[in-house]
């Protein structure tokens, strides 16, 4: 059987073998999704490039620690985007929300209305998405692409759940007014 035949769970078995060729199909299988979630938090093509490769790399000397081989594409994701925010960090242009500019009221009523919805393309939501501040489209990203809860873009970036949601609020708000533009 052709290692393009295996499952997720029996390449991971294979990977745990160092098998140099299972790992480079795995590579193969989710190096697009992987780099498409560090393009998305850094904004830079290189950078990505080399988070993408500096994740697989970790995620292969550490499958040890991977309890079920059926998660690897899970746990390898979370990896990406942990070197990301690392990486944002040192580069510190990562802009947290000050827990002082916090706002306690989280309503969320205004929404784009859904006839200009159907006319905005996918390319240029994400291409004006990009163009947010750094903290805007990274909790977006992970909330409305990525799929998380406010409970994990909390952990992942390391704020408070009100710090979040407003984070979150804020970024929409400002997604919202650039798209009115376009």
């Amino acid at each position: 059987m052709s290692l393009t035949q295996l499952n997720t769970e029996q390449l991971i078995a294979k990977c745990r073998e160092q098998d140099q060729n299972a790992q480079l199909e795995t590579y193969n299988r989710y190096y697009k999704a992987m780099y498409n979630t560090a393009y998305r938090i850094l904004k830079n093509t290189a950078e990505a490039e080399d988070i993408m490769q500096e994740s697989f790399l970790t995620a292969f000397t550490k499958l040890s620690m991977l309890e079920n081989n059926a998660l690897f594409g899970a746990w390898l994701k979370r990896i990406v985007i942990n070197m990301c925010l690392t990486a944002s960090r040192k580069k510190n242009t990562h802009n947290e929300v000050a827990f002082e500019t916090v706002e306690y009221t989280l309503i969320d009523n205004d929404g784009i209305p859904e006839e200009n919805l159907t006319s905005i393309k996918t390319d240029t939501i994400l291409n004006t998405l990009m163009q947010l501040k750094d903290s805007y489209s990274t909790a977006l990203s992970l909330h409305l692409i990525e799929g998380y809860d406010y409970e994990e873009i909390c952990i992942i970036m390391n704020i408070s759940y009100s710090n979040c949601r407003t984070l979150i609020s804020r970024a929409k708000e400002s997604l919202r007014k650039k798209l009115q533009f376009i």
